[in-house]
């Protein structure tokens, strides 16, 4: 049984089958959809010209084709592990011999006065951008709170569509957990260069409406006019259901490294776990869509009795209009950084642990030659390698030829 449809949930029930299990199978997801894909939202779904449908990540045939139950517009209420069953929202109950909890995460809320009926929207599911959709073409005045990857992706569809956008961050700059301060300047500069207004170092105290419209009131005074507020300012794990039933929670649910969680007979897989990574020898927790995929494979295989450590490289994208940033691998305070600059096609950060190790690297420009440094970066991680800053640092030098 698997509680949950997205990403994991689904790679998790697909896996199953594929590794022959033939038992039964059931997957739970709380949307009436078919399973589909979540980076799309932030980008395809609200700016091609024909409104797009979801990208399904298993359709129907396929799930009929596998003897895969999907229970659709239903959620695991509560689970009862002395008796292996669970209770779903409709008031059934199922047994089970393996659970999977693949709940996902939910976009954190403003604890900021709001004014009544203001619009304020998050982006998690397809319904979430067709509401965004609406209210980001010409003539429309958007402010995104919040200068994350979700954020800034918004963002650059909006502006796209036409409208006027300005992304509030309260922090001292863009994308402060996630890339380097160098890194993050490029990109700013690439926003402001399309349109965006970005507002650094701005606490929003409230949001009130006006005429219609709203004003999103920062402190000091300062406010910025918004037909459509969008609120970027991160994600909270769904563990509710594991912690209501006993199971060990700390910034997610805890699992070990084959993905069990307290209880050998529940696993839990994507954005709602954190799990030891042997690679950075500490607990971390991913929201981030290949992890999701590769987990919910391995939380399959390990359902199936295989007790495989997951140890993939972290490894993160995304879309920021013409130009992909890209990250591999997870860096430290104290890391040494190199660049190689790559002139007009982008600029690569690698990070060295203090024994030489690289162990986490950064890219930002076009897609081509960033995916092929990263990619090669990616590998030399999950080696090990300890490559020369000197080699690193040099565009003449093929990257493949570090691998050793």
């Amino acid at each position: 049984m698997i509680a949950g449809a997205g990403q994991a949930g689904t790679a998790a029930a697909v896996a199953l089958r594929e590794c022959g299990w033939r038992g039964i199978v059931v997957l739970i997801g709380n949307e009436t959809m078919l399973p589909y894909e979540r980076p799309p939202l932030s980008k395809a779904t609200l700016i091609d010209e024909m409104i797009p449908g979801p990208k399904l990540i298993v359709t129907s045939e396929r799930l009929d084709e596998l003897g895969i139950a999907y229970l659709q517009g239903s959620e695991v209420a509560s689970i009862d592990r002395a008796a292996n069953m669970v209770t779903l929202s409709n008031g059934s109950a199922i047994a089970y011999h393996r659970l999977l909890l693949a709940t996902g995460a939910r976009p954190r809320k403003l604890s900021i006065p709001i004014a009544e009926g203001a619009n304020v929207a998050t982006l998690r599911t397809y319904a979430d951008a067709m509401r965004i959709r609406q209210v980001i073409g010409q003539g429309y005045e958007v402010v995104v709170i919040g200068g994350g990857f979700i954020g800034l992706e918004v963002a650059a569809s909006a502006v796209s569509r036409g409208a006027s956008v300005t992304v509030v961050e309260a922090g001292p700059r863009l994308l402060t957990r996630s890339v380097p301060a160098s890194m993050a300047e490029l990109i700013r500069a690439k926003h402001e260069r399309s349109g965006v207004r970005i507002d650094i170092g701005a606490i929003v105290e409230r949001i009130d409406s006006s005429e219609g419209r709203y004003n999103v009131v920062m402190a000091g005074g300062r406010s910025h006019v918004a037909d459509l507020v969008i609120v970027g300012v991160g994600a909270r794990p769904n563990v509710e259901l594991a912690q209501a039933a006993g199971l060990a929670v700390d910034d997610g649910i805890v699992v070990d490294e084959t993905l069990a969680t307290s209880d050998p007979h529940v696993f839990a897989a994507g954005d709602c776990c954190s799990f030891p990574h042997r690679l950075y020898k500490k607990r971390i927790r991913l929201e981030a869509w290949r992890n999701a995929q590769q987990q919910g494979v391995a939380a399959a295989v390990n359902m199936l009795g295989k007790n495989r450590a997951c140890e993939d490289v972290p490894w993160f994208w995304s879309d920021q209009y013409d130009e992909t940033l890209q990250i591999a691998g997870l860096c430290s305070e104290g890391d040494i950084p190199v660049t190689r600059n790559l002139g007009a096609r982008g600029q690569i950060l690698f990070y060295l642990a203090a024994d030489g190790r690289l162990v986490a690297a950064c890219g930002f420009g076009s897609l081509g030659p960033i995916a092929r440094e990263i990619r090669v970066a990616e590998i030399m991680i999950s080696r090990r390698v300890s490559p020369k800053p000197e080699a690193l640092a040099d565009p003449a030098i093929n990257m493949k030829d570090l691998l050793g």
